[in-house]
């Protein structure tokens, strides 16, 4: 006759439950803080993004935001199934679990290759972009987004402040006499850019592309140092859930 085991008495199945329900508070946490670092590359940062060739860096903090989303979903999944013990709910949740560190995975090869090849795109695209596209009619965003990565970053031209001696704006009438862009200069006022002496402008070794490269790679290794801590969290939890799943069907005998 078969014979079912209350709680009490299974002090194992008690201990894999609380194991599992801090894990997965703390899984929901991290879902928060991915979405958080995602939301805050695209909403702090998107000036930037125009000046990149690649549209990697932006999917990968979309991918953030995704997960994040899909972790904190997934986190009230998990609280779900530990109260109710039903396996069915378990093995939705193991899945979810599995599909997100999947979904991981991918970001973080898409960093990875994107790191690989950063020096190279920005070298080339950077350049481009200030001597092609920066003060032109139909290009207002990139004018925006490279005037601002000047004073952000106090640089001044893509290797130096030299670069800009190319520049099609500052050969056109437009330029009025500008040597460089008012936003090389360390105080921006109008025309400042007339004047390409080091007290009034900024003279940066590497120029813009050192400081911006850094900058990427900065937030490269942070998305990937967020991800690899949730993903080793979600190991955790699929070895937790897969205990407490069968446990669950050893209640009865």
């Amino acid at each position: 006759m078969a014979h079912c085991k209350t709680e009490q008495d299974d002090w194992l199945l008690a201990h894999l439950k609380y194991l599992l329900f801090i894990f997965n508070f703390f899984f929901w946490v991290g879902g928060a803080a991915v979405m958080a670092v995602g939301i805050w590359t695209l909403v702090e940062k998107s000036s930037y993004l125009s000046i990149l060739a690649s549209s990697t860096f932006a999917a990968s903090a979309y991918i953030l935001i995704f997960v994040g989303g899909l972790v904190m979903t997934t986190g009230f999944l998990g609280f779900g199934a530990i109260i109710r013990e039903q396996k069915s709910c378990l093995s939705t949740y193991f899945c979810l679990l599995l599909v997100i560190f999947l979904v991981e995975l991918v970001a973080g090869v898409l960093a990875h290759v994107y790191y690989q090849r950063l020096s190279d795109e920005l070298k080339w695209h950077l350049n481009s972009t200030l001597t092609e596209h920066y003060g032109q009619p139909r290009a207002a965003e990139i004018t925006a987004s490279v005037d601002r990565l000047q004073q952000d970053f106090k640089c001044c031209g893509s290797n130096s402040s030299a670069d800009w001696q190319h520049s099609a704006y500052i050969l056109s009438q437009e330029a009025l006499g500008r040597q460089v862009p008012d936003s090389c200069c360390k105080t921006v006022v109008a025309r400042c850019g007339q004047r390409a002496h080091p007290s009034n402008i900024y003279k940066v070794e590497g120029g813009c592309m050192a400081k911006l490269e850094q900058f990427v790679a900065d937030h490269l290794l942070l998305m990937g140092a967020v991800g690899i801590g949730v993903a080793c969290l979600q190991i955790c939890g699929m070895v937790l859930t897969c205990c407490l799943h069968r446990r669950l069907q050893q209640q009865f005998y």
